[in-house]
């Protein structure tokens, strides 16, 4: 089975305090897959937009954490004097579903 989806980051409240400043920054959302897989699931994750602050260095990623059957959290990590506006990512979970024959 394969899942797919895109997430916008902009819509958070919680980034919106936390673009400005130095150090590490991060914000995480909960994904919770249309259906249920059978195991856990392998799960990709890319920037589909990166809209930054030109006066410093762009440093971060994002990852996929809390992978399970049913969901992950998609975070997004940045650090140093990184400025972040808007961020999208885009996520990919491929595993085994149930089979309706069984």
């Amino acid at each position: 089975g394969v899942d797919q989806g895109t997430l916008d980051f902009l819509r958070l409240s919680k980034w919106w305090r936390n673009v400005k400043g130095s150090g590490p920054r991060n914000v995480s959302r909960a994904v919770e897959f249309s259906e249920a897989f059978t195991a856990q699931t392998m799960v990709q994750v890319g920037l589909t937009t990166w809209d930054m602050g030109n006066h410093s260095n762009a440093r971060g990623d994002i990852r996929a954490e809390n992978v399970t059957e049913t969901g992950i959290d998609l975070v997004v990590r940045i650090c140093s004097d990184t400025r972040i506006v808007r961020v999208s990512v885009s996520w990919l979970a491929i595993g085994c579903v149930a089979d309706p024959d069984q």
